[in-house]
């Protein structure tokens, strides 16, 4: 059966929003420095398209975000004051910012407001009942406002009081870049060109179980690196030292290996990897072949026979999906897999429909400034992941008519 279509912003007559009180859930999750400054500011310019279209409309926009996991406490590391300051800078707009997100003083500090003002409330998560979908919560946020809309992608797989309670009590839309976040996963899966090539990194299996098991019915190839590579690679009896892997994952990755067996989809895993002493920059270190890694070393990145034949089946590609660094990218030393891989995709711009998504793959890929050569960065590392494989968001749900 069809899913009923999204309540889409753009779908409101302008008229019905003027002068109108608009609570919106953004995903303000980003990194911050030692000195508290916004290292990456992809999330919050992807939410400017939303908030330019209120502010065309003579609206009062209210910003809601979570930053950081600060289990119902205030933690004043977590404050969302630098976001504020780089929001200014982005929208090069005045950006009040409350102190908390609830209460008599938000209230009243948010009944002054007037149409064009921007106002970002304190992080969602300083109370417990955030993330526990408490009704009278989410009633006092609700409180606030005439529409509420959820541009928060990357959020769309809690149902927390800001992605699923408010809806009970506004009329309730998707943001510009929810509906363009679908739509761009919609291609993953809904009748990909193809050939379709997958790539997941990153250090762990266990989350990304589902992922898997959906990209092996759906992709035509899926190549593996990062972290979890060991664990396939330790499925097939080959010895990896010290590297990171998940001995509780074995039976599932040999189960995964197996179901493929026989048919054209398959699961590439590297050939060679680049393997260090220790977990630095400045340890010896060498390329081996994987039956070659030995007992005292671990793996840290990708070797260079991988990173050609990840290459040459990428290079045939008609749609690329791609989360997780291939290795620890982070060290330069070790970069070289996630960066090839990186330059690869995005010197067959035009030819190729590609989606990354995961924060460390979006940084590594705005490190080397081909962020535009991508057709859709993901905003939702784990709701990137949820979605294609499958599962209903509820911060999605909730929006369809």
């Amino acid at each position: 059966m069809k899913s009923p279509s999204l309540a889409i912003l753009k779908n409101i007559p302008k008229d019905m929003l003027k002068k109108k009180r608009v609570l919106v859930r953004v995903d303000f999750n980003v990194p911050l420095s030692e000195s508290l400054q916004v290292k990456d500011d992809t999330r919050i310019r992807a939410a400017s398209d939303t908030v330019e279209y209120l502010l065309a409309c003579d609206c009062i926009i209210i910003l809601i975000s979570h930053l950081g996991r600060p289990n119902g406490n205030v933690v004043e590391s977590m404050r969302l004051d630098p976001v504020a300051r780089s929001l200014e800078s982005i929208m090069q707009r005045r950006v009040v910012k409350l102190n908390d997100c609830i209460g008599d003083d938000v209230k009243m500090a948010v009944d002054k407001l007037i149409s064009g003002d921007i106002v970002l409330l304190e992080n969602l998560r300083f109370h417990k009942e955030e993330e526990s979908n408490n009704p009278i919560f989410a009633q006092q946020l609700a409180s606030l406002a005439d529409i509420y809309v959820n541009d928060a992608f990357g959020a769309a797989h809690r149902a927390h009081a800001s992605t699923v309670g408010v809806t009970t009590y506004l009329p309730s839309f998707a943001g510009f870049l929810m509906a363009k976040e679908i739509k761009a996963l919609d291609r993953l899966i809904v009748d990909p060109e193809r050939p379709f090539i997958s790539i997941i990194g990153g250090a762990k299996i266990s989350g990304k179980i589902e992922i898997l098991e959906r990209l092996t019915e759906i992709s035509d190839k899926l190549l593996i690196g990062g972290g979890m590579a060991y664990t396939f690679i330790a499925a097939q009896g080959f010895e990896i030292g010290k590297s990171i892997w998940e001995y509780n994952q074995i039976d599932f990755v040999k189960r995964l290996m197996a179901k493929i067996q026989g048919s054209s989809k398959k699961i590439i895993i590297p050939t060679d990897v680049h393997v260090s002493g220790d977990f630095s920059i400045n340890s010896e270190s060498r390329i081996v072949p994987i039956a070659e890694i030995g007992e005292h070393v671990l793996g840290m990145d990708i070797g260079e026979k991988t990173i050609d034949e990840f290459k040459k089946i990428i290079d045939s590609a008609k749609t690329v999906f791609w989360n997780g660094p291939l290795g620890v990218f982070e060290m330069a030393k070790f970069a070289r897999g996630t960066n090839e891989i990186a330059k690869k995709i995005a010197s067959i711009h035009g030819k190729v429909y590609s989606v990354i998504g995961g924060g460390d793959s979006i940084s590594a890929v705005n490190k080397l400034g081909l962020a535009s050569k991508f057709s859709h960065i993901s905003t939702g590392g784990g709701a990137s992941l949820e979605y294609v494989a499958g599962r209903e968001l509820p911060g999605i749900e909730v929006l369809r008519k």
